[in-house]
């Protein structure tokens, strides 16, 4: 969302005609309700624990995992997309589709710049559903990312090559969600 709305539908449309599935991080949190027309082009909606918030209406907190299905169905319901993805930092993320959820926790890092995380993690994301992954690699994959992106500073140059975040899954012995 930090082009105009516009660009951001028409993109969307042009998703939906050509049959792609899409994916909208609400980043930075919307200043106004996004249109219901809008909403109807996004598949996966990935936002941050403040953006939840704002999108629900409700005081900016952090959200306990013990809470992340409720939220996620909350945003499905109001939103009416299909699959939330709450991403919740150092706690992880939450993906709830309506039947399956999925929490998968943060790598463990020296983190000392955020910037670029969520762009880096839907980027990953996008990239292993695209390429036919079970659901939960394609976010162990992202989680992975977005916690290497964290370890450099600034936004373009802090995203990890694909060879780095696959070095460093072999690297870690956390096993993924499904495990």
């Amino acid at each position: 969302l930090e082009v105009p709305y516009p660009s951001v539908q028409a993109a969307l449309q042009i998703a939906r005609e050509e049959d792609c599935a899409t994916i909208l991080d609400p980043a930075p949190a919307p200043s106004q309700d996004l249109s219901t027309d809008l909403w109807r082009l996004v598949d996966i909606v990935t936002p941050n624990e403040s953006e939840a918030c704002l999108l629900l209406g409700r005081p900016v907190e952090r959200i306990p995992m013990t809470d992340a299905n409720a939220c996620a169905e909350a945003l499905r319901q109001r939103l009416g997309v299909q699959t939330v993805i709450l991403k919740l930092g150092d706690r992880g993320s939450y993906w709830w589709d309506g039947t399956e959820g999925i929490a998968t926790p943060a790598f463990p890092v020296a983190a000392v710049d955020a910037t670029a995380a969520g762009d880096t993690f839907n980027g990953a994301l996008a990239v292993r559903l695209a390429e036919g992954a079970a659901t939960a690699e394609a976010l162990r994959f992202a989680s992975a990312a977005a916690a290497l992106s964290t370890t450099q500073t600034g936004a373009q140059a802090s995203i990890p090559a694909r060879p780095s975040v696959e070095t460093f899954l072999k690297a870690t012995s956390r096993p993924s969600a499904a495990e």
